[in-house]
Formats: C-alpha cells, structure tokens, sequence
C-alpha cells in the first residue's frame, strides 16, 4: 500500500476559492487523510466544508468558535493526522495534477537525511488567472540563480526561496521538531529554519501549485505599516537561529538575513525593531556602520538596493 499522506486544509475567509481548493484535492492520491478545518471565519466557509465533508469516512472536520490564528490551528491538525507525509494546505490554492503523487514517489527514493520536497509554484489571482511564476520571479528579482536544495540551511537563512504550499513533509520532522511554533506570525521561516538544520530538502523543478495572491494575503500585506508583527516574527527567528549556527559561513549567512531584514524595517517606520536588528548584528560582529548608513540613506529616499 502506498505509504499515506495527511493533507491539513485550513479556511480562513476563503469561502470564495474553498470549491476549486476542495476539488483539486480530489483524485490526488489514493491513500489520503483529509483534515478539513475552518478558523471561525466571517464568511461561508464553515458551511461550505462541512457540507462538502458529509459522509466521507477520511476526512475529519474541525470547525472553531473562535478565532485562534494559522500556526495554533494547524497543530491542532497535525495532532490528528495519521499520515506518514504531512501537507500543510491553505483552501485558496490549488493542487495541480499529480501533485501529492509525484511528491510522495520523489521522497521515497530519497535516504534518510532528506525531510521533506518543494517545487515550483506558478501564481494565480482571485479569477484564477496565472499572474507570474514563482521561480521566475525569484530569477528576475537577482535573488537566485538556481533553486538550492540538499543541505539548504544557509540558504534559508539567507533569503525566501521556498514556495511554502508545494511543501511535502515526511511525519519524522515533526517528530523531530514539533509543530509550528504559536508565538510567531510568520512561522514559515521558522520552520525552514529549523527542519533544515536535521533534514536535507528535495526539490521538483515542476509547476505543481497554484499559489493564490490577493490583497489580503500575508505574503501581500508583510510590509505593510500594520503588519509588524510579522517582521517581529522574522526577528525572533533570526534571533533563535543564533544558537542553530555551525561556523562563519552561517553566521555571515544569518548576518545577510539580519541586513536585508534591517531595510524592511527602515522602509516601514518600524524603528525600535530596526534597533534590535542593529544589535544581534552587534553580537555577530557585523558591520553596524554600514547598515547605519543604508538605513539613512533608505530614510533619504535613497533606496539603492531592494533585496
């Protein structure tokens, strides 16, 4: 029998994506756990999932009173799936064919050092239209050359890659790691943080999401003025990740991190948060003057570099 997989498909005001979301999970895979869950949102969505669920034995339906964000609500599910692959699945994007299959058969030709697989994402809007492609973009953007993978920890820590919904998970990282860590608002990064330093990464150079951008997104509103706690999240990180680093290579690498992290910061007023930057760079023996007259410069209208 093929080895199961646990997809955690949570809603959050999702209700007018959830049926396209629903529908390419059909058919995916054919040992599969569906873990259905529904975070008290506003909108319809509650109603849409468990009407969709009514009557199918492998999927469990767990619907909140009350809001209690993505990171607690996704440990919930975690703590009741049975799969030997986790899927972390947002319910409004899309699964496109083959995706869960050709993940699970990757992996398993892999050893023991490798935790999970990524691939390539193409982004849709909210009429589902193809709007860019994740890889592409990264390309264009002068952040990657090619996609990393193996031991990909030094590159986590030196900037966003990863796709987060083509994610396959074998279970023995969240054994080894735990779950998602609540405090955070960004736990993305954490996990990658953390898996990475135990488990090597895989990546599928295919389009097998479609990863929805709208405006109220995370990934759309990180940078916004109201968003701090996100960039508070990356900061707990990065100082969490101290303590992970083995040799210069990944401290500078978590130096990097702290840089370009430190601009964000300069760009959306958040100056005590900046501060703190400025000193873990401290503790790391950076260069503090630099990324003083970066800061300035930004502040100035000067904006030399972007990433």
């Amino acid at each position: 029998m093929s080895p199961k997989v646990s997809v955690i498909a949570i809603a959050y005001n999702h209700a007018p994506y959830i049926k396209e979301a629903l529908a390419s999970i059909e058919k995916q895979y054919p040992n599969l756990q569906l873990i259905l869950m529904d975070d008290a949102s506003s909108d319809n969505g509650a109603h849409l999932l468990k009407e969709w669920a009514a009557g199918q034995e492998e999927v469990t339906l767990v619907l909140h009173d009350q809001n209690v964000g993505y990171t607690e609500t996704f440990n919930e599910g975690l703590a009741l799936a049975e799969g030997d692959y986790i899927i972390d699945f947002a319910l409004d994007d899309v699964m496109l064919p083959g995706f869960i299959q050709k993940s699970v058969d990757a992996l398993e030709k892999t050893n023991a050092e490798y935790g999970l697989s990524f691939a390539n994402a193409d982004y849709i809007d909210k009429t589902s239209t193809v709007i860019s492609n994740h890889f592409d973009s990264l390309k264009q953007k002068g952040m990657i050359k090619e996609m990393p993978q193996g031991d990909v920890f030094e590159a986590v820590l030196k900037r966003y890659f990863i796709a987060t919904p083509t994610m396959v998970i074998k279970r023995k990282v969240f054994d080894r790691i735990g779950g998602y860590d609540p405090e955070l608002a960004y736990e993305d990064f954490d996990f990658w943080v953390r898996s990475s330093r135990y488990f090597k990464f895989l990546y599928l150079d295919e389009v097998l999401i479609q990863k929805r951008k709208i405006e109220t997104s995370m990934s759309a509103n990180r940078l916004k003025h109201w968003q701090n706690e996100q960039l508070d999240s990356v900061y707990q990180v990065c100082e969490k990740t101290f303590a992970l680093c083995k040799g210069k290579r990944e401290l500078k690498a978590l130096k990097q991190r702290l840089a370009y992290e430190y601009r964000q910061c300069i760009r959306t007023n958040h100056s005590d948060l900046a501060a703190k930057h400025i000193e873990l760079t401290k503790r790391l023996d950076g260069n503090v003057l630099l990324l003083r007259l970066q800061g300035l410069l930004i502040s100035l209208g000067i904006d030399f570099k972007r990433v």
